[in-house]
């Protein structure tokens, strides 16, 4: 086959499209929304957004949980409990989403990015008190692809200068470091149940509060600044404006919806776990020959298994498989821009060359396609079409191992 033949899909890889998420329907969604609908009562703080609330604290052993409209949300509300104010500092990683730093920058503080490790692609502990100034008032982490950070040392840091813990755990709901799960460790913490998420309502989140004295500020930022929760529950005979907050309160609809995806958090984690572990069985042989890297969680660490992801050995390599994936009808996608190489962050005084390990893992990464659903002929089909581009690229002297070599 010549290189120019070997480029083109055949007929039937062509077929049907893999696509790249895709959310797990359990059975009982349109059940349980049928039944809030019924009962007219579809605004906000009903049984079932109440009962989200009540499977996460017990589930996973936080000690209040206040479901939101989405993580951006939870993020905010987070950033407004530590009480961030102009000229203030926040650590984080420059490889997060921008919830993460609109957050803060919503605050009027700033995002201090620190690099990222190169197992993990979470920030990196070792560099994270270079960055401490007296500025400082808190530590945003995430979590990246549901791995945890290192929460130990973070933790230690973080009560040694006195700083807040904030856990951007969007892909993490239902992962653990040493058995304690993601959400729960820093002082807050935030889920996210966007469409792509492992549990999801289309659009949701949750803020996860580890420290009971933000409790109670907590629950009026979300009801719009007032303490119109204590006027339901009979504790006060009027409710009033009491603090700065929002409107961060769920659908009813959305809450009835992801019950039912949290009645299955066990089964739905199974079966990303089992395509996750195909995954690596499957692409495990060009890693040996050096090919691309397949993740790999630290021991202390059981993954939420929200993405499948490799790492290629250079960004041209990883943006020529992504086309050559497309053409055959498989959706394999990068991820994140960097936050300090975006306009944003040159406005807030970033350049390139800064943190060397997230500006070159995130030009090699490459998000395979990872949903529930996933059969494993498709998931064969990723990797048939991963080990021909390999061979086709040997062929046109583009890659092997690293090096341009002579074809056989």
């Amino acid at each position: 086959m010549t290189p120019q033949a070997a480029h083109q899909p055949s007929s039937s890889l062509a077929q049907s499209e893999i696509p790249f998420a895709k959310p797990f329907i359990t059975g009982n969604e349109l059940k349980y929304v049928t039944q809030v609908i019924a009962s007219g009562k579809i605004s906000s703080d009903g049984c079932f957004t109440q009962g989200c609330a009540q499977i996460l604290k017990k589930r996973l052993g936080i000690h209040e949980v206040f479901m939101m409209p989405s993580c951006t949300a939870a993020l905010e509300t987070a950033a407004m409990l530590c009480n961030l104010n102009n000229g203030d500092e926040v650590l984080m990683p420059s490889f997060t989403f921008t919830s993460t730093a609109n957050a803060v920058v919503q605050r009027g503080a700033k995002p201090v990015f620190v690099d990222i490790r190169p197992d993990t692609l979470n920030i990196d502990e070792s560099l994270v008190e270079a960055g401490i100034t007296r500025r400082t008032k808190a530590i945003f982490v995430m979590h990246y692809a549901g791995v945890g950070c290192e929460m130990d040392r973070l933790m230690v840091i973080a009560a040694k200068h006195n700083l807040l813990v904030v856990e951007d755990a969007a892909q993490a709901a239902n992962g653990y470091y040493r058995g304690r799960a993601l959400g729960s460790i820093g002082h807050l913490g935030a889920y996210s149940f966007h469409g792509t998420k492992d549990y999801t309502c289309g659009e949701g989140g949750a803020l996860c509060v580890n420290s009971p004295e933000m409790a109670t500020r907590a629950e009026i930022i979300r009801d719009k600044g007032t303490n119109r929760s204590k006027f339901f529950r009979g504790e006060v005979d009027k409710y009033s404006w009491v603090d700065a907050g929002s409107s961060y309160i769920p659908s009813e609809i959305a809450s009835a919806f992801l019950y039912a995806q949290l009645e299955a958090m066990d089964h739905i984690k199974a079966l990303r776990r089992q395509i996750a572990h195909r995954y690596d069985r499957r692409l495990s042989q060009f890693e040996q020959l050096g090919l691309l890297q397949v993740p790999k969680a630290p021991v202390e660490c059981d993954s939420s298994h929200h993405m499948y992801y490799v790492l290629l050995s250079d960004q041209e390599t990883r943006d020529r498989l992504i086309t050559y994936l497309k053409e055959r009808s498989i959706r394999a996608l990068f991820h994140y821009v960097p936050l300090h190489r975006s306009p944003m962050g040159e406005r807030i005084g970033y350049h390139d060359g800064e943190f060397p390990v997230t500006e070159q893992l995130s030009g090699r990464l490459l998000r395979l396609p990872f949903h529930p659903t996933l059969t494993e002929e498709e998931q064969e089909r990723v990797a048939h079409s991963i080990g021909s581009f390999f061979n086709v690229a040997r062929t046109q002297k583009i890659f092997t191992t690293g090096r341009l070599v002579e074809s056989a």
